[in-house]
């Protein structure tokens, strides 16, 4: 007994909020489930950390990470506050893995020091439909939310879909916010339509195609990285691409052209 009342407590309470507050913004930052502070590996690892340090629950954690989101919505409405110049909001509506859509909404001014700042403002669940008269009445009730004047706010920045045109529309007759089409999406949209011409889109399908044979088959794939090794070449993984990213058709045609021993990278030049 005498040992373990002799010893010393290696963790003071001090120490304790300290490393608290460690696992949280590693939550955040990482953007970790708040179960993972159930797990045991994670635990033992905490526990070899420092072994008088007791982690919180998951329920405490799910508290402070409240707290935390209050601090910072407070914190954001008061430099929003501040802010003398005008504000720009770019916003999109966007589908998750697991087929639950979101209204994301940032914004972007300049400071007094011409350095330009962005905050994001909203990652809204949508559980109704995405109509025109939605988006603009969702957009209303964000930026009431933050005390923002619908004055102050000179564009909004959005994407092409005919629901995001038409909100913005709407917001630019009721607000007069200046609707400004995203360059990247109408980049894709021109790509797109070219990558439909015919012969270009009878090379890029046969690529495809490849490219889904070996992603499906596990005996396929093993040889092609024996072929890769016996030519002594990369043994990179094939790129399947994505239509909504007109780049990732270019690079599952450089990854297919490197994968047959070409060292050389593939013009963007259409011929």
């Amino acid at each position: 007994m005498e040992p373990f009342l002799q010893r010393r407590q290696t963790c003071t309470p001090q120490q304790a909020a300290a490393l608290t507050e460690s696992v949280l913004q590693m939550l955040i930052y990482d953007m970790r489930p708040l179960s993972m502070v159930d797990s045991a590996g994670f635990q033992q690892m905490i526990a070899q950390f420092n072994p008088d340090y007791i982690l919180p629950s998951r329920t405490h954690f799910t508290h402070l990470m409240e707290q935390k989101y209050s601090t910072m919505f407070l914190k954001v409405k008061e430099i929003l506050k501040e802010v003398s110049s005008s504000l720009t909001l770019m916003c999109d509506v966007w589908t998750s893995r697991a087929t639950e859509a979101y209204l994301g909404v940032s914004c972007h001014f300049i400071t007094k020091d011409w350095q330009m700042k962005t905050l994001n403002l909203s990652t809204l669940p949508l559980e109704e439909r995405h109509t025109a008269a939605n988006i603009m009445l969702w957009m209303e009730e964000m930026i009431e939310k933050f005390d923002i004047l619908p004055s102050k706010i000179k564009a909004i920045v959005h994407d092409n879909g005919s629901n995001m045109v038409a909100a913005a529309r709407l917001l630019e007759e009721k607000h007069g916010w200046f609707s400004v089409r995203c360059a990247g999406h109408t980049l894709q949209l021109i790509v797109n339509s070219a990558l439909k011409e015919p012969s270009i889109n009878k090379a890029t399908g046969a690529a495809r195609n490849l490219v889904e044979h070996f992603r499906r088959s596990e005996l396929a794939n093993s040889k092609l990285k024996k072929k890769q090794q016996q030519m002594n070449t990369a043994e990179h993984k094939l790129i399947q691409d994505v239509n909504t990213r007109w780049n990732s058709t270019y690079y599952m045609m450089e990854r297919l052209w490197s994968s047959d021993g070409q060292s050389q990278r593939p013009s963007l030049t259409l011929r």
